[in-house]
């Protein structure tokens, strides 16, 4: 076992303690399976910001957050020796899961609740793709905080030490895309200002 591992197998040990304690909730795909992700509700604390369907996003706005369940994704792709590859592998886990993010928030009743969706994360290639928008941080000390609270996962996760971290950004996307784009229950165009 090499240290990468290691630390994996300590992580998938405190993980379920983690989950406990940070009220996140699993998106489960139509066989209630887990999906790569995990949510909360929260409030946003950022500056304005107007994404480009015309959603406005105040401070104070309640957003759906999402969160990868690291642990388990850093045991899928530990078995790939490209950052390639890992990256692919990372993209259509989330792919997969985004129909049942957009059942999730219309069979708990938070469509008309939420502005959005909102991450944080340093994996934003692709993310246009997938209907996220990339907005930075204007507070650059929380910057500072994020960039270290990421930097175990980005350890973990390269196939190269050295490699340099991607700044951590805010990804975001309203309610009315997600349901535009992935709903399975064929809710469209529905807008937030």
């Amino acid at each position: 076992m090499n240290i990468k591992e290691i630390c994996i197998s300590i992580w998938s040990m405190i993980d379920p303690l983690y989950f406990r304690f940070s009220r996140l909730d699993y998106i489960e795909n139509q066989f209630g399976e887990r999906t790569i992700m995990r949510v909360r509700l929260t409030k946003y604390k950022g500056r304005k910001i107007t994404l480009s369907d015309g959603t406005i996003i105040n401070k104070n706005d309640l957003l759906l957050k999402i969160h990868l369940h690291n642990v388990n994704l850093l045991k899928t792709i530990h078995a790939y020796d490209s950052d390639v590859r890992r990256a692919i592998v990372t993209y259509k886990n989330v792919q997969e899961a985004m129909p049942y993010l957009a059942d999730y928030i219309q069979n708990r009743g938070y469509t008309e609740r939420i502005k959005g969706l909102v991450g944080i994360t340093t994996l934003h290639k692709g993310c246009k793709r997938l209907g996220f928008e990339v907005h930075p941080f204007q507070n650059r000390y929380y910057k500072s905080f994020k960039k270290i609270a990421l930097f175990p996962i980005h350890l973990l996760s390269c196939t190269k030490l050295g490699k340099e971290m991607p700044v951590p950004l805010y990804l975001l996307m309203s309610t009315g895309v997600l349901l535009g784009k992935y709903s399975t229950q064929s809710l469209k165009g529905m807008g937030h200002n």
